[in-house]
């Protein structure tokens, strides 16, 4: 029995709500995505001109001091009807996004356009913030007035920043992020090993079988189809505009629908299991492409395009994000196992590896103690093992679980080889 005092943590939750802005207010957001994109691409400009010639770094406070001088210019007058808040919260993105190109190995920051997503941020002056919030109630932001918001949820706290986003669709968005309590779970002794996968989404070392919806799939012929009545329009024209909100639409629907399934499945995975096993992909190098060079042309490019784009369906980065996240929110545990791992030819039953399993065999026979095995399934309780031995400490008997306060370790009476788990191997008669 666990102490009251671990029942209730406190942790970051973000909260992401449908808005509604009038007219004025869209030709407005209008006026401050332009001018964040201005701010955000004459520092990344000015910044870069800057190390080209004097060989130094400057930052977005440098920066900062050169757009209070563009304001007084005749020809930068419109700057100054932007609430300033927005481009300096912008001058701070891209403080982060060169942080991560030196010491995270990102890519260099891009130049920004009208064509893709637009998103700005707001600062709330906690002086005077319930004139301007109440959680399921009122949000009014600085110089667009009161918006209407459909709240889904209700909040228990008070943010500091609100985001403003449009996506590809034509929807607005408001993004906040609140300090709160949140309940653990219960702990548990179920444990589960996951093989995720492109022709079953997820396998369960438990047996279940969670299949791939292939959202993508289902819209392929729709979205091939305004694909090419795209291609055939003329750039600028108002129909080519039309298409491409069609197809906005389409991929925010696609996109909605595939985090929606994966919220649902992850959500019942970490409710039912204290510890969760899933495999370390390397996503980005399973999507490369394979077209080549000039000289060394790549090969079956067309059939690797559509696996990346099965892999891309699947969303496995997605899933592990999920699980990371709501295994921290409820007192769980998420081992991820070596990618290089062979869960795939060790037979679980006698821990036989196989020299060679080719990707088309979905049903093997172990040589060596003859039981037969479901690719995935038996994949996913090796998996399951595996995680269970990196879990257990040097010198215990047994897995050491943190207690659902996220505080301490406790034992856990289950063995890498439990009885009640439910075995993959069909003896042969």
């Amino acid at each position: 029995m666990f102490s009251l005092r671990y029942n209730l943590v406190m942790k970051s939750n973000s909260y992401k709500f449908r808005c509604y802005p009038n007219k004025t207010q869209q030709k407005q957001l209008l006026q401050y995505f332009g001018s964040k994109r201005f701010a955000w691409n004459a520092c990344l400009a000015w910044r870069s001109d800057w190390y080209k010639t004097f060989s130094e770094s400057v930052n977005g406070i440098d920066f900062s001091r050169e757009l209070t001088w563009l304001k007084k210019l005749e020809s930068h007058q419109w700057l100054k009807k932007v609430p300033s808040t927005v481009l300096v919260q912008g001058l701070f993105d891209q403080d982060k996004a060169f942080n991560r190109f030196f010491n995270e190995g990102a890519g260099y920051p891009k130049f920004k356009t009208r064509h893709q997503q637009q998103s700005i941020r707001f600062q709330l002056d906690q002086r005077v913030v319930m004139n301007n919030y109440r959680a399921g109630k009122l949000l009014k932001l600085t110089g667009l007035g009161e918006l209407k918001v459909r709240w889904s949820r209700i909040p228990n706290g008070i943010p500091k920043m609100v985001s403003l986003s449009q996506d590809a669709a034509g929807r607005y968005f408001v993004s906040m992020d609140i300090e709160e309590e949140i309940a653990v779970l219960p702990p548990t002794r179920q444990t589960v090993g996951i093989d995720l996968g492109i022709l079953k989404c997820m396998t369960l070392s438990s047996g279940l079988v969670i299949e791939n919806p292939r959202h993508l799939n289902k819209r392929k012929d729709q979205l091939k189809k305004l694909q090419q009545r795209l291609a055939r329009q003329k750039k600028g024209s108002n129909r080519r505009a039309k298409t491409k909100l069609r197809i906005g639409k389409l991929h925010a629907r696609t996109a909605d629908c595939r985090r929606e399934s994966l919220h649902q499945v992850t959500t019942r995975i970490v409710n039912d299991n204290q510890v969760i096993m899933v495999e370390n992909l390397n996503v980005k190098g399973m999507t490369s492409s394979s077209s080549g060079t000039i000289e060394k042309p790549g090969k079956r490019v067309k059939q690797k395009a559509g696996l990346n784009r099965s892999i891309a369906d699947v969303s496995f980065s997605e899933i592990v994000r999920q699980l990371e996240y709501k295994c921290d929110w409820f007192g769980r545990t998420l081992v991820k196992v070596d990618r290089f791992f062979p869960s795939s030819k060790l037979c679980s039953c006698c821990g036989h590896k196989m020299d060679e399993l080719r990707l088309d065999v979905r049903q093997w026979t172990c040589p060596k103690c003859k039981a037969v095995h479901d690719r995935d399934v038996n994949a996913a309780m090796n998996i399951h093992d595996e995680g269970l031995r990196l879990l257990a400490p040097v010198g215990t008997k047994g897995p050491q679980l943190r207690d659902s306060g996220g505080e301490g370790v406790h034992p856990m009476a289950v063995s890498p080889r439990s009885s009640d788990q439910p075995s993959a191997c069909q003896e042969q008669a």
